[in-house]
């Protein structure tokens, strides 16, 4: 575990030492996500999915339903139901 003392600017930010950005492959612009119990701070860097890898998810979800023996009409409907569930 790498644990490093930060200081707090008077606009409230904090900068990440070079090594554990390094150490995380993060760079200028990158999503972190905040966790906060208690007094302890927990940081956890957000990566999105690049379009190969959306493009193997709907894949091996469109053999799923396949399998299951959903036709393309039952996934359209399952969806415009969760939309609807999700406006009320």
């Amino acid at each position: 575990m790498n644990a490093q003392i930060l200081t707090l600017s008077s606009k409230g930010q904090i900068s990440l030492p070079i090594a554990i950005r390094r150490n995380l492959n993060i760079d200028t612009g990158d999503k972190l996500a905040v966790y906060t119990s208690g007094d302890v701070v927990m940081l956890k860097v957000l990566r999105l999915p690049n379009l190969e890898e959306i493009s193997e998810t709907l894949d091996e979800a469109k053999e799923w339903a396949e399998t299951v023996g959903y036709k393309k009409s039952d996934v359209n409907n399952i969806i415009k139901s969760v939309r609807r569930k999700k406006r009320k």
